[in-house]
Order: C-alpha cells, then sequence, then structure tokens
C-alpha cells in the first residue's frame, strides 16, 4: 500500500511524490531550491539512540559526516532557503498536507503556525544532529543544566530568527496567504515555568547554543502548566493551562530512551555485601526533546523533558472488566501525575509527596541520562574517576539537590564504586546556584517522608550528615562545646535529629531537678523545686520538632560551588545565610551575576528599537556582544537619536493600547506615561506598596480641582501583571485589591486618562514581549536583601525603561551601569533591615500619618465591599504571624512616595527622560546571558567552547 500527494514545485513543474513510508521511517531532505531534483525521500534508521537524520539527493548525494562537514556546506539546504521563499513555501505545504493534527481543508492560521513550525524543526534537527556527533565523536566535557522551571516563551520566531530565516518565511507564508506576525501569535507559551528561575534558565540555554558551548538542558514536561490566570470580580481564579491541547510541533518523543524510576520498596543487603533497593513502586521517565538554536551559528543544544507512565502491563484489566475501573488505572494515574502541574500545592501529604516525586524523576531519569552518554562515549574503558573531567552537573535552586544523593546511588549500588571515590566523583560534578535568602524557599523536607519514598537515599543522605559532623568536631575541636553546638545546628543536614552520643554528651543537658533532696528545705525553697518541676514537665509535654532534610545544606555540601546571582546576594549568602560554610570552605562561593538574551529580549522582540541601535553603533555586532550598546553614551544628547527613540517608543505603546483593550476592556492613552509592575505576586515583591503608592495618588487627586490634578500629576498607565500561587492567600488578596483598585479609578469620571490601573491576566513570556518595549517606569521595588537579582529589571533596562527600585538585587549593579541619576532610588537598605524589624518588634516604629491615611481610605469602602481587614492587618501590630510590616512596606512608604513626586517632575522633561533611556540601554551591556554563561563556563563548569567547521 502507497500514498502520495501532490505539492507544486518551486519551478511551476510536476508534483513531488511521496512515497509510503512506516511510523520509524524519517523526513531527510527539504532542499526544494530549483538547482535539485524535487524528489523528497525516506530512510529507516535502525540506530535510534544516533539521532541522526540522513539526506539523500537524486542529483547528487549531499550527505556529509556531520562531524567532518566544513563551514559553509554543513546545512546547505538551510543556507539556500535563506533567499529561496519559495523553497520555504514548499516545505511549509509539504507540512500542511501531512500534519496529522488538522483536516487536510484549509490553511488557516493554527494548521499554518504547525505547518511553519515542523518546516523550520526540520532545518534544526539537521544542525542538532551534527553538533551532538561532533560531541560525541570528540567526547568533550559537556554541561547538564537542571531546573524545574523552563519558561521558553514562543519559539517560531525565536527559531527562525537565530537561523535568518527571517525574511524567506515572512516572504513564504505572505505568498501562501498569511502574515508572519500572525502565525507566530497561534503558538502558545510553553507552560514549563513561572517566574524568573525558569526565564532565566531559557536564556542560559539561548547563550549555551549561540556560544557554541557543549551543554544540554532537563526538566520535566508539565502537561498543565502552573494554572491558567483568570481575573474574575472575585479576583484570581486558576484553571488548568491548555498549551498541548493542539500538540507541540517542537517536541520530539524519544520513546527508546527511558528510565526506571523507582518510589517506595526498602533497601537490602546482598551476600556480596551490596545494597540493593528492592520493591515499591516503579514507573518509568520517557524522554522529550526539543532542540534550542543558536544564534548566527549551526549549532543546536537539547533540552530533554521527561514524561512518565508505566507499562501496559501495569494496567489491570482484570479490574478493569470486574467493573473496578478507577483501580484498573491507578498505576498509570500516580505515575502521570508527575508531571501534570508545576508546583502542586503542598498543604497535604499527597502535594508534598508529589512535589518530591518530581524532584526525585528530574534528577533520576537525568542523571540515568548522562551516565549512559558518559558510558558509552568511553566505549569498553570506562574510568569513573575521570566522569568529573567529562561531566559538570548544575542545579539550578535547590529542587534538583537529589542529585547528590542519586549520582552517589548509582555510583556506589549499581557501578560497584566505594563510598569515598563515589563521594570525591560527585562533590567534583555537581555545583549549585543559589536564588533566594527566604527561609521558606531553602526547602526543607520531611525525613519520615522522604525515608518512606526514598528510602536508600535517606541512608545515603544520614551518612553524609554524620561525615559532615565529624569534619566540623575535628575543624573546631570539643573544647569550647556551645561554639560546636553552634555550628552544628547551623550546618548539619539533618535537622533535630540526634547526635551521635559521644558527641551529644558534650552539650549541657538540663539539670535533673527530680533527684534534689527536699527534707531539709523551707517552704519557700521546696516551692521554688516544684515550679522548677512544672517548668521541665511542660518542656516535656512540648511538641516534639519535626525531623527534616535540608536540602540548600546538602547543596553545600555536595558540591565544589555554590554560586550567588547578584553581587549584593553573594556577599548576604556569605555573611548570613551560609556564613559557617563559607568561613569553612570560602573557596567554594562565587558570584554569577545573572543575565538575558539580547536576542530575545532587544533583537526580536523590540524590532524598533533594534533597528535604531543598529544605525547608531553602526552594525549588528551588539546582538553578540552588548558592550557596543555602550557607544550609544555619546549619542545620548543628539536630537536625531532622540527623536528616533522616541518615535519608537510611542509606536510599541500604541500596540500595547490595543493588547490591553482587547485582553481587559480597558482604554488607555499612548500619551501618558506607561508605569509597569510584572513579575510574581509575593510580599516581598511589595506590589501592595506599588498599589498603595497608587490609592495615595488617587485620594489626593479627589482632593483637588481639575486644573490642580493637571498640574501636579504627570498622567499614568500602571500596569500589573503576574501569578499569585493557588494558595497563597496574602498574595491573593493583593491581586484582588489591585483590581479593585483598577475597577473604581478607571470608571471615575474626574480622573479620566490622568490615571488607569490594569492588571494583565495570565502574565507570561509573550506578554512580557510586548509590554517591555513600551514600557518608560518600571517598579522593582523588593525589600531590600529579599530579591536575590531579579532578571526583568534587566530585561526593562535593555528597552530604554527607567527603574525606580531599592538597592536589592541586581538593582544595585544596573544602577552602577546605567548612573545614578537615571535611576530613581528610594528605600531601606539591605544591612538596616535587621534593625528596623527589631525596632518594629519592640514598638518603636511611628508609621507616616500618609500611610494610615491610604489604609483607612481601603477600609472606608471607596474600592468596593471586599474586607481588606487582613490584608492591612498585616501592615499593622509590632511582631507575629500574619502582622507586623514584615517587609516594611510602612517604613519604605514616605520615600517611595517622594521618589514617585521625582518622576513626575523628570517625565514632564521629554528632553532629560529620553536621555535617561538612552543611558539605560547603553549602560545594560553588563546584563547578557552571554557574559553570565562565559563566567559559569569558566569557573565553575571548565568547559570550551566547540563549534564544526
Amino acid at each position: 500500500m502507497a500514498y502520495c500527494a501532490s505539492i507544486s514545485s518551486p519551478g511551476g513543474g510536476g508534483a513531488l511524490t511521496l512515497p509510503h513510508c512506516s511510523s520509524i521511517s524519517r523526513l531527510i531532505n527539504f532542499n526544494l531550491s530549483k538547482k535539485t531534483s524535487n524528489h523528497l525521500f525516506f530512510t529507516t534508521v535502525a540506530d535510534f539512540r544516533k539521532r541522526r537524520f540522513y539526506v539523500r539527493s537524486e542529483a547528487k548525494p549531499t550527505l556529509k559526516d556531520p562531524v567532518t562537514v566544513e563551514q559553509g556546506d554543513a546545512g546547505s539546504n538551510i543556507e539556500t532557503s535563506k533567499s529561496d521563499a519559495e523553497a520555504v513555501a514548499s516545505r511549509i505545504t509539504y507540512h500542511a498536507e501531512f500534519t496529522p493534527s488538522f483536516s487536510p481543508d484549509g490553511f488557516d492560521l493554527p494548521k499554518a503556525y504547525f505547518a511553519t513550525a515542523q518546516s523550520i524543526r526540520d532545518s534544526l534537527i539537521i544542525n542538532w544532529n551534527a553538533t551532538y556527533d561532533m560531541y560525541e565523536r570528540m567526547n568533550v566535557k559537556q554541561a547538564y543544566y537542571l531546573s524545574m522551571e523552563f519558561l521558553q516563551g514562543r519559539a517560531l520566531l525565536n527559531a527562525i530568527g537565530n537561523l535568518e530565516l527571517t525574511g524567506a518565511y515572512g516572504e513564504a507564508l505572505s505568498k501562501l496567504g498569511h502574515k508572519l506576525e500572525n502565525v507566530v501569535s497561534q503558538e502558545p507559551d510553553a507552560a514549563l515555568g513561572n517566574g524568573g528561575l525558569g526565564r532565566l534558565a531559557s536564556c542560559f540555554l539561548d547563550s549555551l547554543a549561540t556560544l557554541n558551548y557543549p551543554a544540554w538542558g532537563y526538566g520535566l514536561r508539565y502537561k498543565y502548566g502552573l494554572f491558567k490566570q483568570l481575573i474574575t470580580k472575585e479576583g484570581q481564579e486558576e484553571v488548568a493551562e491548555n498549551w498541548l491541547e493542539m500538540g507541540n510541533p517542537w517536541e520530539i518523543v524519544r520513546n527508546d530512551i527511558s528510565y526506571p524510576i523507582k518510589f517506595y520498596g526498602k533497601v537490602v543487603t546482598g551476600s556480596d555485601g551490596k545494597k540493593r533497593w528492592i520493591g515499591g513502586e516503579d514507573i518509568i521517565a520517557v524522554a522529550n526533546d526539543i532542540p534550542i538554536p543558536g544564534y548566527k551559528t549551526k549549532t543546536t543544544i537539547n533540552l530533554r523533558l521527561w514524561d512518565t507512565k508505566v507499562p501496559p502491563s501495569d494496567f489491570d484489566l482484570s479490574a478493569f472488566n470486574s467493573g473496578d475501573h478507577t483501580k484498573a488505572c491507578e498505576t498509570q494515574a500516580n505515575a502521570e501525575k508527575i508531571c501534570y502541574i508545576l508546583y502542586p500545592g503542598d498543604d497535604s501529604l499527597d502535594g508534598k509527596t508529589l512535589r518530591l516525586k518530581q524532584q526525585y524523576t528530574l534528577c533520576s531519569a537525568s542523571l540515568q541520562d548522562i551516565i549512559t552518554c558518559f558510558e558509552k562515549r568511553s566505549g569498553e574503558n570506562v574510568k569513573w574517576n575521570e566522569f568529573p573531567e567529562k561531566v559538570a552537573v548544575q542545579m539550578n535552586d535547590t529542587h534538583p539537590t537529589l542529585c547528590i544523593p542519586e549520582l552517589m546511588r548509582i555510583l556506589m549500588d549499581l557501578k560497584g564504586i566505594s563510598w569515598k571515590e563515589a563521594w570525591d566523583i560527585t562533590q567534583r560534578t555537581v555545583a549549585y546556584t543559589n536564588h533566594t535568602v527566604l527561609p521558606e524557599a531553602l526547602e526543607k523536607w520531611s525525613l519520615e517522608l522522604m525515608q518512606k519514598l526514598l528510602p536508600r537515599h535517606v541512608e545515603i543522605i544520614e551518612m553524609i550528615d554524620e561525615e559532615l559532623v565529624n569534619g566540623i568536631v575535628a575543624e573546631f575541636g570539643k573544647s569550647d562545646p556551645e561554639l560546636l553546638e553552634r555550628k552544628l545546628n547551623a550546618m548539619r543536614i539533618l535537622e533535630n535529629v540526634e547526635l551521635p552520643s559521644s558527641i551529644a554528651d558534650l552539650f549541657i543537658k538540663p539539670k535533673d531537678v527530680s533527684a534534689l533532696d527536699t527534707s531539709e528545705v523551707s517552704d519557700d525553697e521546696e516551692d521554688d523545686i516544684v515550679g522548677e518541676k512544672e517548668k521541665l514537665v511542660d518542656l516535656e509535654e512540648a511538641p516534639i520538632p519535626p525531623k527534616l532534610v535540608r536540602m540548600a545544606n546538602l547543596c553545600v555540601v555536595g558540591g565544589h560551588v555554590v554560586n550567588g546571582v547578584a553581587a549584593i546576594h553573594s556577599e548576604i549568602v556569605k555573611q548570613d545565610v551560609f556564613n559557617d560554610f563559607y568561613k569553612l570552605w570560602p573557596e567554594k562561593f562565587q558570584n554569577k551575576t545573572n543575565g538575558v538574551t539580547p536576542r530575545r529580549w532587544i533583537y526580536y522582540c523590540n524590532p524598533a528599537l533594534s533597528k535604531i541601535i543598529t544605525k547608531w553603533t553602526g552594525g549588528e555586532d551588539w546582538v553578540l556582544n552588548t558592550e557596543k550598546l555602550a557607544e550609544l553614551r555619546k549619542f545620548a544628547d543628539d536630537e536625531d537619536l532622540q527623536s528616533e527613540w522616541k518615535a519608537a517608543k510611542r509606536s510599541n505603546k500604541i500596540k500595547v493600547v490595543s493588547f490591553l483593550k482587547e485582553k481587559t476592556g480597558y482604554s488607555v492613552s499612548p500619551d501618558a506615561m506607561f508605569d509597569i509592575q510584572v513579575k510574581r505576586i509575593h510580599e516581598y515583591k511589595r506590589q501592595l506598596l506599588n498599589i498603595l503608592g497608587i490609592v495615595y495618588r488617587y485620594k489626593k487627586m479627589k482632593e483637588m480641582t481639575p486644573i490642580e490634578r493637571k498640574d501636579k500629576f504627570t498622567p499614568r498607565v500602571c500596569i500589573f501583571g503576574g501569578k499569585a500561587f493557588a494558595t497563597y492567600a496574602q498574595a491573593k488578596r493583593i491581586v484582588k485589591l489591585i483590581t479593585d483598585v483598577g475597577a473604581t479609578i478607571n470608571h471615575d469620571p474626574d480622573i479620566g486618562d490622568l490615571l488607569k490601573v490594569v492588571f494583565v491576566p495570565d502574565y507570561n513570556v509573550s506578554v512580557a514581549e510586548l509590554l517591555i518595549p513600551a514600557s518608560e517606569l518600571s517598579q522593582h521595588i523588593s525589600t531590600a536583601g529579599m530579591e536575590a537579582s531579579g532578571t526583568s529589571n534587566m530585561k526593562f533596562s535593555m528597552n530604554g525603561c527607567i527603574l525606580i527600585g531599592t538597592l536589592d538585587g541586581a538593582n544595585v549593579e544596573i544602577r552602577e551601569e546605567v548612573g545614578e541619576d537615571n535611576f530613581f532610588l528610594f528605600g531601606a537598605r539591605a544591612h538596616e533591615i535587621s534593625g528596623l524589624r527589631k525596632e518594629r518588634a519592640e514598638g518603636k516604629f511611628v508609621p507616616d500619618p500618609c500611610f494610615e491615611e491610604v489604609k483607612e481610605y481601603i477600609r472606608s469602602g471607596v474600592f468596593g465591599a471586599y474586607n481588606y481587614d487582613e490584608l492591612m492587618g498585616s501592615l499593622e501590630g509590632n511582631e507575629g504571624f500574619g502582622c507586623g510590616d514584615y517587609f516594611l512596606v510602612g517604613k519604605d512608604f514616605p520615600s517611595y512616595i517622594e521618589c514617585q513626586e521625582k518622576v513626575d517632575k523628570a517625565y514632564r522633561d521629554q528632553k532629560r527622560w529620553t536621555r535617561m533611556s538612552i543611558l539605560n540601554t547603553a549602560g545594560s551591556y553588563k546584563f547578557s546571558s552571554d557574559r553570565t554563561i562565559h563566567e559559569y563556563a569558566r569557573d565553575i563548569w571548565n568547559i570550551q567552547p566547540l563549534q564544526y567547521n
């Protein structure tokens, strides 16, 4: 049986005949240039693990060994199609005919998107296979980046841009009746992340590919993402993401690449003395690959995402046929739900268990894959002591911490390596990036839960902890028990777990008053003794603290490098969060200030500004060498540049005006200042401070005459975006307040276009790519010392947006680079925070009258009937859960209001404002992820760029 289809050839000649092929065949040649015959051939690839696509042409053989091909010849099909829109159109038309997700009728936008994406994916595959054939044959050291999040955004525009095919695809789609931008808009954002952690990881992949570093990313394939955010009258509501509803044209399911994952069970010791983890619950992790192309290079690296399932044999057919359908599908459901949701709610035991399963699945599947690759590249002579010389594993935050005991388990239990050697290999392989100083974000897992779920790993963690305890005792001695006890309490991996008796005996224990002789004491003395006994009884009856595993401490102990992500953050890590470790191992600690890719975050998302930069810097070199942006400084006062700069900003604002109308129904003026705060909703990020400032502004406006308002205030459109975690009640109250304030102000005829407040629902990368180029003021106003770095601040600055913020995270370095006069600074400094909290706890803080005025105004019901007592109550009192203003909103409020008045004044002077905007872009060159990746490669991973030629 065979089938064929007719597709118009570029030259208008005969049809293309497509012979039937089996499901394991591979389409291999899309060279539809007039210079070659117009036939497509298929070939079956037996060895799937090589992941190669072979290219054949009827005119002449074009396949060369991907490792040895010359740079000019490799991927010649791609080079030809750069200027050949007809060839591109033929590729797209082919996929439109044979895309199984759609019926053969018509060529609407969704179908056009899929066909276009699959056509460009074919081009990526050629470079992808060549890249990895080269890595395998040269057996280079490779970095593996493990992250629970990869917030990629849309892939199509990035891919065709990196391959320099934008013009060809734009023309081809025009011939087929569509505009490129309309086709691009059909792509849903991949729901694989939520905030800066995932966006950073994706920027890193782009830079790794662009800079030709051998690297892979590893993550999980979340079916429903975090959630899709709806904004209703009740505030934020959550529904499941539907990004995979129509399939994902970028991913390739590797059904031949899968690994067993075990949970529960027990550990036994065999007759050979080796430990074995047996029984329990077994699932399978299956690889899904997404190619990541570099910019103007043929290097194409991989993002491997794990999905989870069980074999068909685990389906209980007997139970199903007897009518117990739920039981029949139970093992399947338990496996598949691991990859349903990013960060499932963990208030329940089941939620905690699922999260831990997710983390272990990522670590185990990835390490098994890495080790398989290492053994394959090593051939018959596997030398495990060389593993760290070929493999670098980077743990992005504490989520992949289980890499440490899992690598130990595989090396010892499966490869027969001794504890000492396995520990040395592990420590030289693994490194840890810290992303937070918030205590609640430094993960701690229940030891009891982990013992049930991962019994062998707990044994290994206990051994690591024991070695650490012995090392601490050896380092600090036993002469000062108080010092030793403090060090152990701070540095141990296991919390609230008994010490070995030889060490525990060193520490002072409570006096045993029950042994006191009371036969010869007075009544008063006897009362005192009874009181002491009662105190001891109370202590004995106090709840026993839970036994916990401190994942961050395990990362520090098990890795060879710990890095922070901004200069101020890295100092806090050294001087506060891990101070005892830093004093013991100062050589472990580094700073690697975050960065973002200038390709996505200027070049593609802001073409109007990109053209201006290219014109005034003399070329497009800045896209790869952002140091070129600094050349804009010498033109900052040039009237021609300022005129072009303002025009580009206005054109971007007009796009956002249309977008806001479509998404929210609100009409805003492009003549107003666009003031934007878009990030995950959290108390420490202080969206609450922003909206309280807006309420203060609105209240003052209402107290003035129309003429006074216009003289006093600059028109503003205040835009918010971001998701509050589904179970984070206080964050959801903040969202509710923002939307209520917006609903009132936006319908107030007295205010008109002088002030608008808009909350953009379901904020994601694609929304950011629209909002950031249009931004004029961006708020990065976290409590000083609490934001590790931030990356959105870098994106805004790159796009000529002026920041208002505290000296927190990367704000410190951005302000240094763009100039103090081009950054609006307010608020307490990081070193003052602990003293201010102490002052508050002692009842010495006196709130500003304006702050009290704003809270009462909200409580008065001006913004609706919702009861905001709990939210306002968090800003009151001196200390305690849910009160005491822990994030110092009240303390910084007067400084914030004063700073906003300076913003108004500066914006009225458009020449000055435009100059500040230009200098922000000029000073943002340091914050390219290319710079960050060069530093990781040099200082942590010890890998070299490698490009075939």
